[in-house]
């Protein structure tokens, strides 16, 4: 873990990517937009780590190194013309994310490890 644990990002599930991926090759109302896609709010390394504990049931093996160089302590996407272009929407909560990732990561483990 780089830092404190305080630096958040917008952790955004696939399923809702590939939503506005589709949404966003189907527009056609210009030739050309730049849009954000992401789930708009952030959360913090420490939570996600917390997060993830609780999924799979583990206490997380935490080596804590110092800040990264430039790295900066918040990010998060503005979905705002996504939501207005694309009608984008993204659904899925970052534990609710996790969980689903844990399930198909356990049913695939075997293929994706051999």
């Amino acid at each position: 873990m780089y830092g404190d644990g305080t630096t958040s990002r917008d952790y955004t599930f696939i399923d809702d990517i590939v939503q506005g991926v589709i949404k966003a090759i189907a527009y056609t109302q210009s030739d050309f937009e730049i849009i954000n896609l992401g789930n708009n709010y952030a959360v913090s390394l420490n939570e996600l780590i917390h997060s993830v504990e609780q999924t799979v049931g583990k206490k997380a093996i935490i080596q804590q190194l110092p800040d990264q160089p430039g790295d900066v302590p918040q990010t998060f996407a503005d979905i705002s013309k996504a939501k207005s272009l694309l009608e984008y929407d993204p659904k899925t909560k970052l534990k609710e994310g996790l969980a689903k990732f844990y399930d198909w990561f356990r049913e695939n483990e075997k293929l994706l490890l051999d």
